[in-house]
């Protein structure tokens, strides 16, 4: 394995672009690959892991002396962003599997193991960032630092661009839908290639840190030392953790049709933003301050919202006739008709998937 490393980061160009390519042939495989989804879910999970951890490597080069001398494992090295980057990668596995094997009703029985799974590591991710706001689910690390240099926040604003490839079809329609399964996580800037942002996002981190160990605060003296601001944030932060899990188990006891799972989910989600917003401005002298990164995940939050149009039972009672009328109201024109009726199809194919439409 560290022979594989240095070998990956001697040579992370080279290792992108196969990653590139590797992505790019999944459009000319066969068409009989359609016939199943578990096989090109498989193949794009496995892509989606091996680019994560490719990543990961890359992040976590040494830069000083110090970091390449070999020291013992600290109890907190787990590699929480990278597990979560690899549960995001598998979970549309484990939902098409649970379906074809066990059907629509038993497959939310895998579904809440994942989420519950995703909620433990971002409860513990919390916990040992020193109770910083979770950024892009875990997936990136957050250093805390409050800051409005704009150029700060050029290079922190973002995920992971590789992503827009991964949980996807081989056909057509199924690679477009999985590029929909991405809407929270694409609405942020995509100009230039993520992966080198967030590297040099970490390295900073990291020559930032000082030779002495930093000791994290506990719950309690971070609520002593922050009062209510504290407590807002904290309550925020475990809301939108917990949240998936809820909702999910709430679909499992009442149906995916009923309105309740829907309603609480969304109830969550805004008290929970609210607390996260109060928190920064609860008082002059009290509050807590947030860094641009932060502050771009809050604007994620409130555009994940937009996914709960793109539910059931919203989605069928309301969303899929709007789309309708929409479609039949612009067939005649040409071109923006059948671009119009592409988008609606896949539309109404990626709301069927409770992975695509997680915001989780």
């Amino acid at each position: 394995m560290e022979g594989y490393k240095r070998w990956v980061r001697r040579n992370k160009e080279y290792v992108h672009s196969l990653e590139s390519l590797a992505n790019g042939l999944t459009w000319l495989l066969p068409e009989r690959f359609s016939e199943s989804e578990i096989v090109p879910e498989a193949v794009t999970s496995i892509l989606g892991i091996v680019t994560a951890v490719n990543e990961h490597i890359i992040e976590t080069t040494p830069t000083t002396p110090s970091q390449m001398a070999p020291r013992p494992l600290e109890p907190s090295s787990f590699p929480y962003t990278l597990f979560l980057t690899l549960m995001k990668d598998v979970e549309t596995l484990v939902e098409v599997v649970a379906q074809h094997f066990l059907g629509d009703d038993n497959k939310w029985n895998f579904i809440a193991v994942t989420e519950a799974t995703k909620v433990l590591a971002r409860l513990a991710l919390l916990r040992n960032s020193g109770y910083k706001m979770i950024l892009q689910g875990g997936e990136t690390v957050n250093d805390g630092n409050p800051t409005n240099d704009s150029n700060h926040q050029e290079d922190v604003r973002g995920g992971r661009l590789l992503n827009q490839g991964q949980n996807g079809h081989f056909t057509p329609q199924g690679r477009a839908l999985s590029a929909m399964s991405r809407f929270g996580e694409n609405a942020r800037m995509v100009s230039d290639p993520t992966w080198f942002r967030r590297v040099e996002h970490h390295q900073r981190a990291i020559m930032e840190l000082p030779e002495t160990e930093i000791k994290r605060p506990t719950l309690s003296s971070f609520l002593s030392e922050k009062g209510i601001p504290g407590s807002l944030f904290l309550i925020g932060e475990v809301m939108f953790i917990t949240r998936p899990l809820i909702y999910v188990l709430l679909i499992r006891k009442y149906g995916v049709k009923s309105w309740l799972p829907w309603f609480f989910s969304l109830s969550i989600d805004i008290i929970g933003m609210s607390s996260s917003m109060m928190s920064s401005t609860h008082h002059k002298d009290r509050k807590l301050p947030l860094s641009d990164p932060e502050k771009d995940e809050l604007r994620r939050r409130k555009m994940l919202l937009a996914l709960y149009l793109m539910r059931d039972p919203c989605f069928g009672k309301y969303t899929r006739k709007r789309l309708e009328t929409t479609e039949k109201t612009l067939e005649h024109v040409p071109i923006i008709g059948f671009l119009t009726a592409k988008l609606i199809e896949l539309l109404v194919g990626a709301q069927t998937r409770y992975t695509y439409m997680s915001g989780s």
